[in-house]
């Protein structure tokens, strides 16, 4: 998939942890936080958590995926909108193979039941 075209050292280290504040993001990714919560309102794949008086709390996928949106912007030179058409399209070709897996996985065990000894056969 070439969803996520970043090299090993462009990723940033991502903390073990459940929640991030959309601050610890920022400095993350190298990122203001006008540009996360403008960016919240652009791609509809991107949507952290909201608690208590609507802090924003961003998930280890979220970080991921803003890494994402910032190397499409800012380091391949995508619009907003190309950048949208490419996570959608990223977003298919996921669905498509995670489809095409489950094709896979159910003739495997139709071929697992046939290849299997019946137990009246077994004496």
């Amino acid at each position: 998939m070439q969803a996520l075209n970043l090299t090993e050292n462009a990723l940033p280290e991502i903390p073990e942890k459940r929640y991030f504040t959309i601050g610890e993001v920022g400095e993350l990714c190298d990122l203001k936080p006008h540009v996360l919560r403008y960016w919240e309102q652009e791609f509809s794949q991107l949507k952290p958590v909201k608690r208590r008086g609507n802090r924003r709390y961003y998930q280890r996928e979220d970080v991921l995926l803003v890494c994402q949106i910032k190397s499409l912007l800012y380091e391949q030179g995508f619009t907003i909108e190309g950048a949208r058409q490419q996570l959608a399209a990223d977003g298919e070709e996921v669905a498509s193979q995670a489809s095409l897996m489950a094709d896979i996985l159910y003739e495997l065990e139709e071929i697992k039941t046939i290849l299997q000894p019946s137990p009246s056969s077994t004496t």
